[in-house]
Parts: structure tokens; sequence; C-alpha cells
């Protein structure tokens, strides 16, 4: 056999699964992430989902896109793509803008017939002319091999066009030097109710993976560079299923079973898909009949001693306003997931921004504080919903965790950690010496925070409610002296838990004069930008915020040292405007990106740097 010739060999490579959003493009993408993370590969992913439920086939507006980074010092999925798959002329027009120069290009010929260029509204019949593709364009007849290897399958030719997608991953298997045995084995786990499927699966990888040996001489290969990674079991995880086993975790820190009460919504609803499996760990997860539903039945559950939790996306956690200020009244432990989504109103269900921040620090009636933090990555998930549970159970307080489309869908390899790793969470419970002369708002005067009653604990019967309680009877009350009093109180509970969490560190170039600060799912794309820019001897720091509310102890000597502070977030300047709030003396400057889709990292860079150059 021929030796392979035209081998790329790089740190890290990015490619870009693209067709009708029935192609299967998502499986095949996953499938290859957990592949690459299986041989020792950092992943970051990219599910670009068409916000229609079920458009025309083969339209522009139907095509679905994954896009996954794999290799060494990934922190995104990639501004552009070395390797571009395109099921059909749609999925090429509206992706051949994310290919790098220079990179290839993987088309299933079968699929560009008149009929479908018209679809794709192309006005030639020469498609690659008529984008001015100048890529290496390989062009492999998908269809065709896929139905010829399943020939003698049985199979109906419905089911046998879903096996494209999986001759198309074979192939890039090939390209990547991926091993078939590991996506064999995804594959069988995927269709083990379904073994004919399975089979046929198994014959469509093998032959793609075969046709890209037959065709060796005549497209780049890729070669990826891996590096040693912590001794441990990886695991490809999404940002969503990170964020349930996070909760399972502190469930089990604090000695709390998990409820979670929940109404479905894009792109929150894996949460509660993954939570309702795990009835074997004592999770209750509860579907209820509306957004209201979902957080009052929290609420109870709270009241009741659980660890009570309720997921949602933006126009959610405006329904929820009402319940969680009942919650911010009755110091209760409540943790609201807002995984963002474009808006306002319904929006952009399936893209994702930065948009819900005021939401969630302002939008409710009166004054009604609570602690807010945002994870950084798909991975990141996992410790700040354990982080959410941890302070709403030790401070009593509601919690909203600020996650976006970005990072729940997105995935990254990730070390299952030892349960040893995480501390305990400890309730304030009612000490046992208080007991006798408890009352429902009597608490830790060092922290203010409020001591948990479980109904059933001897001598601590008690009601909560969302009219106004007096300080030390708990009765209720309209004095307004006291009405004062416990406004202040509950502010400064919140105002304390920054005794209670890390200092804002400082990565990159410290001793810059320009920081560069973002906050939840940015993270990759910001510090990415911010290692290139010290490369190229641009010095910036980078500070990234995972605390929103409170903030942590030390940002305001942290902004003291520079000269420039630039925010970058996917909003119109929310961060900024809270931060300049907060921090009146420093100036801050803004990078701001509404379009429902991630930075680029070259924005960043660019903005970064035009910022730098004004006197």
């Amino acid at each position: 056999m021929l030796e392979k010739t035209n081998v790329k060999v790089l740190d890290k490579v990015v490619v870009r699964f693209s067709g009708d959003s029935g192609d299967g493009m998502q499986l095949a993408g996953n499938i290859f992430t957990n592949v690459s993370a299986g041989v020792g590969n950092q992943v970051s992913t990219f599910p670009d989902y068409p916000a229609e439920i079920r458009a025309p086939q083969g339209s522009l507006s139907g095509v679905s896109g994954f896009q996954v980074s794999v290799g060494t010092g990934v922190y995104t999925p990639g501004d552009q793509a070395d390797v571009l798959i395109a099921m059909n002329p749609a999925a090429l027009k509206q992706n051949v803008k994310f290919l790098k120069p220079g990179g290839v290009i993987i088309v299933d010929i079968d699929s560009f017939k008149e009929s479908d260029l018209k679809k794709a509204l192309f006005e030639t019949d020469q498609p690659f002319k008529e984008l001015g593709i100048t890529a290496q364009v390989v062009e492999v007849p998908v269809t065709s091999m896929t139905k010829a290897a399943l020939a003698e399958s049985g199979l109906d030719n419905k089911s046998v066009l879903k096996c494209r997608n999986i001759f198309a991953l074979g192939l890039v298997c090939w390209l990547f030097d991926r091993p078939l045995e590991s996506a064999l084995q995804h594959l069988k786990n995927k269709f083990a109710k379904k073994p004919a499927i399975f089979e046929a699966n198994a014959k469509v990888i093998q032959a793609g993976f075969d046709y890209g040996h037959n065709i060796h001489a005549s497209v780049s290969t890729y070669r990826v560079e891996t590096e040693t990674a912590r001794p441990g079991k990886y695991t490809d995880i999404n940002g969503n299923t990170a964020t349930a086993w996070g909760l399972i975790m502190a469930s089990e820190k604090a000695g709390r079973p998990l409820f979670l009460g929940s109404y479905p919504i894009t792109p929150a609803t894996d949460i509660l898909h993954e939570l309702a499996k795990r009835k074997d760990l004592g999770v209750k997860a509860c579907q209820m009949e509306d957004e209201i539903a979902g957080v009052c039945s929290a609420i109870g559950a709270s009241f009741a001693g659980n660890l009570a939790v309720t997921s949602t996306s933006g126009p959610g956690l405006a329904l929820k306003s009402e319940g969680i200020g009942l919650a911010v009244m009755a110091e209760l432990p409540l943790v609201i997931i807002d995984v963002q989504r474009g808006g306002p109103s319904t929006g952009l269900p399936t893209k994702t921004e930065q948009t819900d921040l005021f939401q969630a620090l302002y939008g409710r009636n009166g004054e009604s504080p609570l602690a807010v933090v945002a994870p950084a990555s798909p991975t990141d998930c996992f410790d700040m919903a354990f982080e959410a549970c941890r302070i709403a159970v030790e401070h009593m307080t509601p919690v909203i965790l600020l996650t976006d489309a970005f990072i729940g869908n997105g995935s990254s390899a990730w070390r299952i950690p030892e349960a040893d790793e995480y501390p305990e969470i400890k309730p304030n419970y009612v000490p046992e010496e208080l007991k006798a002369t408890w009352r429902p708002y009597m608490r830790d005067e060092d922290t203010k925070v409020r001591y948990w009653a479980i109904p059933g604990t001897e001598g601590c019967a008690h009601r909560l409610g969302g009219l106004e309680k007096d300080y030390n009877t708990g009765a209720i009350s309209t004095d307004p002296v006291n009405h004062e009093k416990m406004v202040y109180t509950r502010k400064e509970k919140i105002d304390r838990i920054a005794k209670d969490i890390p200092a804002l560190e400082v990565l990159c170039d410290a001793e810059a004069d320009t920081l560069i600060v973002g906050w939840g799912g940015t993270f990759g794309h910001l510090y990415t930008a911010a290692e290139e820019m010290n490369k190229a001897g641009k010095n910036v720091a980078f500070a990234h915020f995972r605390y929103i509310n409170p903030l942590p102890a030390n940002t305001a000597e942290v902004f003291a040292k520079y000269k420039r502070v630039i925010v970058a977030e996917l909003n119109t300047g929310q961060f900024a405007d809270y931060l300049q709030a907060k921090f009146p003396e420093t100036k801050i400057s803004r990078i701001n990106k509404v379009q429902g889709q991630p930075f680029l990292v070259k924005e960043i860079i660019d903005g970064v740097t035009k910022i730098m150059e004004e006197k």
C-alpha cells in the first residue's frame, strides 16, 4: 500500500460538520469529539442548531452545524475550520465562510444535483466557482457509497440514507487517524436497542474509513498532537450534563435530597432530562405545568429540607421572578439555573447570548438581593453548579447560576473527579442550644445567615411567607424601622458572601497596563485572544469573573493596577455598566457582540488592539 502523502502536523485542528437538520451532524460531531478525547486530545465543541423545528429539506434555513477543535491548548471550537464537511449545497453555502484559507472541503457530490442547487438558491450549476472557493475540494459520492455498503442489509431506503452521516464520520476518522474501535463502541451504545441499525452503521463507518485509504494520495491528512493529561478517567461532557452532575455531587455533600422543579425550555431542557434519569441516586425531578409552578414547587421543597433547584432560560426566569422574590423574603436556599439564549421575548431559542445579567441581578420587585454566579466553560458547569448549591445552603439565599447556550450545548474533555476532591457543604441548621428560644428569622450575627429549621425539628414549628417579618419575633410586621432593618440585613448577608469566595485571579501578563475582563462562558475565547496577543508582543492581562454578586473582595484592588480595563461580553454592555457603577473611578472600555453567536478570537484581538491604540 502507498504511504500517506501531504500530512499536516498541527497542535490543534478544527472540523466543522454541516448538513440538513435531519442529516445527523450533531451525532457525527459528538462521536468524533468523544473519540478524540479518548486518544488524549483536548476538545471544545460548538453545536450550531437551526432555530426552525424542521425547515424544508435542503434549504438554507435548515442547515445544522457542529464545529469541534481537538488537540493541545484547546479553549475554543476555533474561529475557522481546517476541514469542512458539507452534506448538501445549502450546507456548503452557509458554512464555507468558516473555512480557513488552504483548508479542505468534503462534499457529498451525490447531493449536488440541479434540484439541490436550486433549493440552496444557487444561480449557476457550478457552486464552487460561484462561491469563489479556492480550497481543496474532495467530491465524495457519500450517498451512493452508503447505499452500496448496505445493499444486502435489508433496510429500507429511508433508513439507509440516515447512515450517510456515519460514512462521513468514517472518512473523517481516517483523515485524522482516529481509531474506529472507539467510534464503533459509541455507535453500539447509541443503538444498543437497535442491533440492526448498529450493524448497518458499523458497515458504513468502515466503508467511509476504507474510502479514505483509497483516496489518500489526493487529499491532505492530519496528525494532531496530544499532551500528557493528569491521570484519571476522562469523558466528553457538555455543560448541561455537567450542571446536572454538579447538583448531584452537591446533594451528596450537603446530605440533603435533590429536588428539581422545572418546565422544558430550550436550551435548558437537557438538565431536566439528565436528572430525571437519576432516581437511583435519590433525585426527584418533576416536570411542572409551567415556569411558575416549577419555581414554586422548588420553594416548597426547599422549605421541606431539600436541596431545591429550578432550571430555565431567559423567558422562564422572567416568569419565575415573583417566586424568586418570595425565596429572598423567606431566606430559603434555592438554586435557579438560567441557560441564557438570545432575546428579547422568544428571541433566538437555539442561539447564545449573555443578555440576562441585569434580569438576574435586578429583575425582581423591591430590594431583592441574591447571589449570582456564572461558569466559564462546559466542564466548569460542574464546579459552579456545586458552588451555587454550597452558597445557597450555607448562606440561606437563592442563587442564580448563569450558563448559556454555547457552554450548555458545547462540550469539553473532563476528568471525572473523586468525591473527596469537593468539600462538605454545611447547612446552617438551628444549633441545639438555641432550639428553646428559636424564632424563624433568628440568625448568625457574624454572617447574617438565618438558621434553617427543617419542618419536623422539635420545638421549631414555624411559617414563612411573602409579607415582611419582625427581625426578632418572625411575626408579620409593617413597622417602617423594622422593614428598613430587614432590607439592609438581607443585603448585608449577600455582601458578606464575598468573604467566602475565591479572590479574583489575573492571568497572562499580570504586569501589562491593559486588563481584558470577561465573565461566564466567554472564557475560552478571551483567554485564547489574550495568549495570542502576548505572543505577538501586545502584552495584556486577563481576569475572568465567575462570581458576579457579590464580586470577589479584591476586585477594586485588581482594577486599580491597570491603565485600561476592557470588558468583552455577548450583550450591549451589562457587566461593564455593573462594574462601572461599582467602581466609578475605573474607566471601562467595551467590546460587545449580540449576534446569537460566540465571539471569534480575532474579534477580541481586533477590538482590544483598537482600544490600546487610541490616545
